[in-house]
């Protein structure tokens, strides 16, 4: 599993999202549903999961926020943070969504779309205290429920092609893609030849093949 950015990273930027969504629902009266929303269309969520540093290093929680809301063609008054001395749900669900993002190497608008922001923040209980290892197994059993099909199939079916008008078209044995499609094989393992074949007639990169979540 690649992650997605480098590991020294990875504190400061669960730190700065875990403020930013604290502050906007705390401070500026967002729903967390509504102000992650933004997050995600702004631009924001892409660079920062990339590991952007001008935004997970570069910026407080605070500013994070003031930043996805100025890309989002909304103008705030800077006001004065309030600086809770217990970390609240929002602010749980910021930290441990960071790590995840950052170990499956999953975009956060790819993470939303199966599993939304408030079923992430629903399992602040019992979660918060436990090791985030088990915050991530929870997480990634979500994911597989959510979206039972592999990329392959997926792709496959976007382009409107059977498994055997892609295997005579890739060159790829149509039993072999049966059984990447059916995760009787594991498809991160297959031969780079494969992969080529199979992501050239896909239009896609032979990373969109790949799953991130086993």
């Amino acid at each position: 599993m690649t992650n997605a950015y480098d590991k020294i990273y990875l504190e400061k930027a669960r730190t700065a999202l875990g403020r930013m969504l604290d502050f906007a629902v705390h401070d500026l009266n967002y729903s967390l549903e509504k102000f992650y929303g933004l997050f995600l269309t702004s631009g924001a969520a892409d660079r920062f999961g990339r590991g952007d540093f001008t935004l997970i290093v570069g910026k407080s929680g605070v500013e994070l926020a003031y930043d996805v809301l100025e890309r989002s063609g909304i103008n705030r008054k800077r006001i004065k943070p309030n600086y809770p001395v217990d970390r609240s749900t929002e602010y749980w669900t910021g930290w441990a969504l960071a790590y995840y993002q950052w170990e499956t190497g999953l975009s956060f608008e790819e993470i939303n779309t199966y599993i939304p922001i408030q079923r992430v923040s629903a399992l602040y209980f019992p979660f918060h205290e436990m090791d985030i290892r088990q915050f991530c197994d929870q997480m990634n059993e979500l994911y597989r429920t959510a979206k039972p099909d592999t990329n392959l199939k997926l792709r496959r079916q976007r382009v409107k092609l059977t498994q055997k008008e892609l295997a005579d078209a890739s060159g790829v044995p149509i039993r072999t893609i049966q059984q990447y499609e059916q995760r009787q094989k594991d498809i991160n393992k297959a031969q780079a030849k494969y992969l080529v074949m199979l992501a050239r007639i896909l239009c896609c990169d032979m990373e969109d093949l790949l799953e991130k979540v086993i």
